[in-house]
């Protein structure tokens, strides 16, 4: 169930997710938390047994596709444009549904595709985007950079990706040489910061990373190859990591439901077993984490939580994996001053459930402990998001 925008909404003797021992008097007005005060005397008898619930900030998915409807963007093609169109308000549908209430997409969704889909799904997901990917067909130089980037800036997309390295389709031994020039890659960090856009990086690791250090961009993206000096040098300059690990777990099943052919399946079983690694390397020196999924078919679209069980497997707390969902990923998104925190005056973007999820045995039990997702905004304010 979806409560859009609620108007007055008052919950008595809840628990907030991840504050242990407390209940809480919190109230709802015009879509933000209006009041949020501790239970005066606590008394678990107030309430019915079975009955409790658990509120937590919404969930932020910094890395999906919700756009692409096939792996192979060829298949893709062969759709036509009322099926896509259904596919896509499914895709926000069923992202919403497991909780997440705010997405960056990572290419492939232009703004204003974004707002039909909020408008005429019903569907009042917030999507920041990137409308399109700077890869391989773009490495031609300063002038054809400057004409493509003005193409995404008109879109009125918010961030600028830079596809740095190749990934699941490029031969190991490819998968970290630069896509770009240092100085095609210096110019798209330069360019979009003067145009007031951020900057994402799709890299597996090397000497991109570096240059993403050096350059200052916003995110780095996947970065399973990523080295503890790399990562001691990220969190120096306050660069997120966000690594996107459960989708090269899926990837690498071949009996999954991506069932992907065996060449692939064993690069991404690579690229999982690495992640673990940067991850420590990562947590360690205090790198920003966000939580990403990179899931991009129907398959994928409603399972997001599933990155949450890849984190904690790879060495985050359930504390730690639940920050990277929401505070901090709403800090990445530049909207930590009014999203993914249960705090007065903050946009309700907000899940409920029927159990403490920060003791769900896994992603699927916490999906179906959910009761309620709320979301703050009103569709206008979502539709003139740019």
């Amino acid at each position: 169930m979806i409560n859009k925008h609620p108007e007055a909404l008052l919950f008595k003797h809840i628990f907030i997710a991840g504050t242990e021992g407390k209940r809480f008097d919190l109230s709802i007005k015009d879509g933000r938390f209006a009041s949020i005060a501790e239970t005066e005397q606590p008394n678990d008898q107030q309430a019915d047994p079975g009955k409790d619930l658990w509120i937590s900030p919404g969930v932020i998915d910094l890395h999906t596709h919700l756009a692409w409807t096939d792996f192979d963007h060829a298949d893709q093609l062969k759709r036509d444009s009322h099926e896509l169109e259904a596919m896509q308000a499914q895709a926000f549908e069923a992202t919403l549904r497991t909780g997440v209430t705010t997405a960056r997409d990572a290419g492939g969704i232009l703004p204003s595709r974004v707002q039909h889909l909020v408008q005429h799904s019903g569907q009042p997901l917030r999507v920041q985007t990137c409308s399109d990917m700077l890869g391989a067909a773009d490495a031609r130089g300063l002038k054809h950079l400057e004409a493509r980037m003005a193409e995404i800036f008109a879109t009125g997309a918010g961030w600028i990706k830079i596809m740095a390295t190749g990934g699941l389709g490029a031969p190991a031994e490819q998968v970290l040489e630069p896509i770009f020039s240092r100085e095609e890659f210096s110019f798209i960090v330069r360019h979009a910061h003067a145009h007031h856009k951020k900057v994402l990086v799709h890299t597996w690791g090397g000497v991109t990373i570096d240059w993403s250090i050096h350059a200052g961009v916003e995110s780095v993206e996947h970065g399973m190859f990523l080295t503890g000096d790399q990562a001691g040098r990220l969190a120096e300059s306050g660069i997120a990591f966000v690594p996107t690990t459960s989708i090269y777990r899926i990837a690498a099943d071949p009996k999954g439901v991506l069932a992907l052919n065996q060449l692939i399946c064993d690069r991404a079983a690579r690229a999982a077993e690495a992640h673990s690694k940067a991850i420590g390397y990562a947590q360690r020196a205090g790198v920003r984490i966000g939580l990403g999924t990179d899931y991009a078919t129907p398959a994928l679209h409603g399972y997001n939580l599933q990155e949450l069980d890849s984190l904690i497997d790879y060495g985050l707390t359930r504390a730690e994996a639940w920050l990277a969902a929401t505070r901090s990923a709403a800090e990445i998104l530049g909207s930590g001053h009014e999203l993914g925190q249960i705090a007065k005056g903050y946009i309700a973007d907000a899940i409920l459930f029927n159990a403490d999820p920060y003791q769900a045995p896994n992603a699927d039990a916490l999906r179906k402990s959910i009761v309620t997702v709320i979301t703050g905004a009103q569709e206008q304010d979502l539709i003139q998001a740019r």
